[in-house]
């Protein structure tokens, strides 16, 4: 009855549990904002970031503030400690948000704005809006419609728009015109202002009643506007005039724009939809499917609703794809069950694994852990060591069977000497994962749930193997003794390895020593080994997407990066997109010109919005076609576009950083420039290198405006009547809103020269006096001085800091290259001035705090380990015994990723640790039947320690074989990001089986010091 429960319960939890690409992660960032207009990159550094940085350097939960201070602009990144939890991060915003509140000194109008929302959401599901003659308002209008359509989905959190154009009213004049009127830019203003008024007129009494009164002063159309009269003259012959009679007034979109996004070369607007937490996200995709299928009927010709990134198809796939691996694991170690153990013994057995699985999806269900590519790949590699417990106990059962036990009594004296040895393995296999669930960064939130599957399914199988297989041996085993067996084929299989590995054992336990010294020498030579190993901290996403970033030297107008890109496309459309005669390449893409789009997948995290920057989606046929498709764009945009710093590449699998990334920090622009040059020049020089450059760029123009106050004075001209001027003519400025439906549209007077000026039209430039009407030549009073500044100044921990980064080709690798510079690195670093220093970032930063935060709780897992084995041995040398073993297993995976050509990572040190905790496993076991030998069978230590090795040859043989075998499924199609985890488990556990089955034996005799010199083997041991 209880089994049948927890059956139906987890069907029924599976049936519900979230989906999603990766477990959720906590990001610890905010960035604080602020506009500072017309202020340069210095001053915006001097007086606003400064300031900033300063007040968040207060807060005790700081880890590191970096920032940007571009002209205008200025960009503060706050980043807390791993330490901080998510429960309390709030708290920690609120207290800088006071701190800003309350900063002094900021320069007048600059408000710093916090903002802490939405930091590492990834918005995975983006549909585009594409027009064919359309306006922008025009697909403004379908576009919110749809908005509100998608974020009413029961799984939809949030829908960010992209691409919308802001639509301004402006009213255009020249000011020679408006001297004719007797009236001034200023004055128009105010008279705009004055009319344009949605105030309350108050309330009248109207008998019992009181009736609100409301003006109507605000304009209702654009008409309203072309239609207002505006008093022109002096008081004395005032008269009114229309002001489209003196102006122009219409209504168009803010120019330049900001953001632009074209989705296969058509001009579009994006919908990135962001999923709830603990959601689905295939159910999501489901519900945006039909609200893109009902809209795509209703929309007018010339407009179409189309998906541009689907997170939903590639988390479907991978789920399937993992849950056919888990199926495929299954059968595998079925199989196995049956082959070696026969079929009736291998169903009791295998019954096991289905029982568990389900158990454990319950308990996920239960504590509200969904299904994604960790979890899916925790409970495969679950698989092989949940049916350990089932092989021990039946196997202890069928031989105490067979030794003539009668059928309860075996039973019940397997539970009695199997229950706490078995719950030992299990906790220190479970241990031994303990470092990554406890590790509080990003990658420690992302895997910390493999530590939680593990526990639940090891826990899950102990219970299961000591009551349900315990009971289902009782019922369905049929044991005949051992003078009635007639061996099987497989039988005497085992029986022959049995006697080979005697002969090994008699060999090793006769030359301890020298097999002790070997091990170790081949210990030694697998740690020399693993230098040759190359390092990727982790792959790129098997998704098929590739990105394309664009950065043209600071200052190009947008319209410039549209034309690069533009280019870019025009080639995928040519040569690279699928059509009836191409089958493979790219399928569709989209392009993000001025800022980057909401982050779609965890490997990706947009770059500041600038003019000068663009992104390109991309998705292609296949993910075996993005090699090919990125080395074409690469070379397309090398031979085209020398000046720009074009990025073509896929998606990391875990969010990493940049391959390279230098810091190089110190205080003179001079200096640091200096420095970066020289890294970039010795960067460059290193083979796998490519797309070397420094994130300060070169430096950028600038004309300083130098009013000379004598002849202002002396011409009626005020700085502030040159700076209005100045901005009428370039950008306009606001004066007041129209109001149309439920948009608010500023309206903006400017003069109407052409907006596009040029350096030549800037000094013929008439400067306006609001006061006295005169117009004066910009060059009667000012001169125009050209100079060169940087454009942006970037500081870590209050530092200016330039960071050299790096990109690889294909042949590069990462470790390898900072190998290499290193040496070069520290002999500069003694010609530099004192105060300046460098440090690596990107992807060696990242692997260094993220493994080295598992690293530093490996010590708390090991103490955990030792721990449990003192209260199992309570025996000093048996607990040291087992604890040498564990090291040992880098010999396999050493082995196994030399031969199969795998790099090693964060997803490789994660299947050393996984190894670790099954090497444990099988020496416990190993040891526990010494033990059980001489105390309760009476055996002398010469005999115990071989009986006991070859009591357990089959069990740990079985052991081997299950975890090996079920994991070749994830191997051979679990994606990149787990081949060389499932390699090293794979060949590791064969060789560590191995010299368990070797090294264990040999230290026992070593440390009891049990001699072996005269001894004569008893051949009863073989058949027992």
């Amino acid at each position: 009855m209880v089994l049948t429960t927890i059956v139906l319960m987890g069907l029924v939890m599976y049936s519900g549990l979230s989906r999603d690409s990766m477990p959720p992660y906590t990001v610890r960032l905010a960035t604080v904002v602020s506009e500072f207009p017309g202020a340069s990159p210095e001053r915006v550094e001097q007086l606003v970031t400064d300031k900033i940085e300063k007040a968040a350097q207060e807060l005790p939960e700081l880890k590191e503030v970096s920032s940007i201070s571009r002209t205008g602009l200025s960009v503060v990144s706050v980043t807390l400690k791993d330490e901080v939890p998510p429960t309390k991060m709030q708290s920690v915003w609120d207290r800088l948000r006071r701190k800003l509140n309350v900063l002094e000194g900021l320069p007048e109008g600059v408000v710093p704005f916090l903002n802490d929302d939405g930091i590492g959401d990834v918005y995975g599901i983006v549909v585009g809006l594409t027009s064919d003659g359309y306006s922008y308002a025009e697909m403004k209008e379908y576009a919110d419609d749809i908005k509100d359509a998608l974020i009413s989905l029961p799984d939809a959190a949030k829908v960010e728009i992209g691409g919308e154009q802001e639509e301004r009213v402006f009213v255009e004049f020249e000011n020679s015109r408006l001297k004719e009127y007797g009236l001034s830019a200023s004055k128009l203003q105010q008279a705009i202002a004055a009319t344009n008024i949605l105030n309350s007129g108050g309330q009248v009494n109207l008998g019992d009643e009181r009736i609100i009164l409301e003006p109507t002063g605000n304009f209702n159309s654009v008409k309203d506007i072309d239609n207002m009269l505006i008093s022109v003259g002096n008081e004395n012959s005032s008269q009114l005039i229309k002001l489209g009679d003196i102006t122009t007034v219409k209504k168009g979109y803010i120019d330049p724009p900001s953001q632009e996004v074209r989705i296969n070369g058509k001009n579009a607007i994006s919908l990135h939809v962001n999923l709830k937490e603990n959601a689905n996200v295939i159910a999501l995709g489901e519900e945006v499917n039909k609200v893109v299928d009902h809209w795509q009927e209703k929309l007018p010709v010339g407009l179409e609703l189309i998906r541009v990134s689907s997170l939903d198809n590639y988390i479907d796939f991978k789920v399937n794809d993992f849950i056919v691996n888990l199926m495929q694991s299954i059968a595998i170690v079925l199989l196995v069950m049956l082959i070696f153990l026969g079929i009736r013994t291998g169903f009791v057995i295998a019954s096991l694994i289905p029982i568990v699985t389900i158990m454990t999806l319950m308990v996920m269900g239960v504590i509200n852990m969904g299904l994604n590519q960790v979890t899916l790949a925790a409970l495969i590699m679950a698989l092989g060591m949940l049916v350990d417990n089932a092989i021990v106990v039946a196997e202890t059962i069928m031989v105490k069977m067979e030794e003539g036990i009668e059928r309860k009594k075996a039973t019940v004296e397997a539970f009695s000497e199997l229950w706490m040895p078995l719950l030992i393995s299990t906790l220190t296999t479970s241990a031994a994962f303990l470092a990554f669930y406890l590790s509080p960064t990003a990658m420690g939130d992302i895997v910390g749930p493999i530590f939680v599957v593990i526990t639940i399914a090891l826990l899950s199988s102990w219970i299961i193997a000591l009551t349900v297989i315990t009971l289902f041996c009782y019922l369905f085993l049929k044991v005949s003794p051992k003078t009635e067996k007639k061996p099987g084929f497989i039988d005497v299989v085992i029986n022959k390895l049995k006697i080979y590995y005697k002969d090994m054992i008699l060999t090793a336990l006769q030359n301890k020593w020298k097999v002790i010294i070997g091990i170790f020498l081949i210990f030694l030579a697998s740690l020399y080994g693993f230098t040759k190993i190359p390092f990727v901290f982790f792959p790129d996403s098997d998704r098929n997407m590739i990105t394309v970033d664009i950065n043209l030297p600071e200052g190009n107008k947008i319209e410039r990066t549209s034309e690069v890109v533009e280019r870019i496309e025009s080639y995928i459309a040519d040569s690279l997109q699928v059509n009836n005669k191409r089958l493979t390449g790219i399928l569709d893409w989209s392009s993000y010109i001025g800022e980057g789009p909401e982050s779609y997948d965890l490997g990706y995290t947009p770059d500041e919005a600038n003019s000068n920057y663009a992104h390109i989606l991309i998705n292609t046929s296949s993910f075996n076609e993005n090699n090919k498709m990125i080395a074409k764009i690469d070379d397309f945009a090398f031979k085209n576009f020398p000046n720009a710093d074009i990025k073509v590449g896929a998606l990391s699998a875990g969010g990493g950083g940049i391959p390279i990334e230098i810091k190089v920090s110190g205080n003179n622009f001079d200096e640091l420039s200096q420095i970066s040059q020289a890294v970039k020049l010795k960067l460059s020089s290193i083979s796998g290198t490519k797309n070397v450059k420094d994130d300060w760029g070169p430096k950028s123009k600038k004309f300083i405006i130098e009013i000379d106050q004598n002849r202002a004075q002396s011409a009626g001209i005020t700085s502030l009547d040159i700076a209005t001027s100045l901005l009428t003519v370039l950008d306009g400025f606001q004066t007041g809103e129209y109001r149309e439906d439920d948009k608010s549209i500023p309206i903006v007077m400017r003069s109407d020269d052409n907006q596009q000026q040029s350096l030549a039209s800037l000094e013929t430039l008439n400067v306006y006096s609001q006061t006295t009407g005169r117009t004066v030549p910009l060059l009667q009073v000012a001169s125009i001085v050209p100079m060169w500044q940087y454009s942006k100044i970037k500081r870590f921990n209050l530092v200016r800091t330039v960071i050299i980064s790096s990109d690889l080709r294909p042949e590069g690798n990462s470790s390898d290259i900072i190998n290499e510079i290193i040496p070069w690195l520290e002999e500069q670093r003694k010609n530099w001035p004192s105060d300046y220093s460098y440090e690596f970032g990107g992807e060696a930063k990242q692997s260094e705090e993220n493994m080295g935060s598992v690293i530093g709780y490996l010590p708390l897992s090991g103490f955990i380990i030792v721990l449990l084995l003192i209260i199992q041995f309570n025996s000093f040398r048996k607990m040291a015994m087992v604890v040498m073993t564990i090291p040992l297993g880098i010999i396999g995976v050493v082995i196994g990723l030399l031969v199969f050509g795998e790099a090693f990572g964060f997803m490789p040190f994660l299947g050393l640790i996984s190894l670790a905790g099954i090497v444990i496993n099988n020496a416990i076991v190993l040891i526990d039947r010494m033990e059980i030998e001489q105390r309760d069978l009476g055996r002398t230590e010469q005999d115990a320690i071989i009986a006991a090795c070859l009591q357990r040859f089959r069990p740990i043989l079985l052991a081997t074989f299950t975890t090996v075998l079920g994991l070749l499924p994830l191997y051979i199609s679990g994606g990149e990001m787990w081949e060389g985890m499932a390699i090293g488990i794979m060949v590791g556990l064969l060789f560590g089986t191995v010299i368990t089955l070797l090294f264990i034996p040999t230290v026992y005799s070593a440390l009891f010091k049990v001699d072996y010199k005269s001894y004569e083997f008893n051949e009863k041991l073989i058949e027992e």
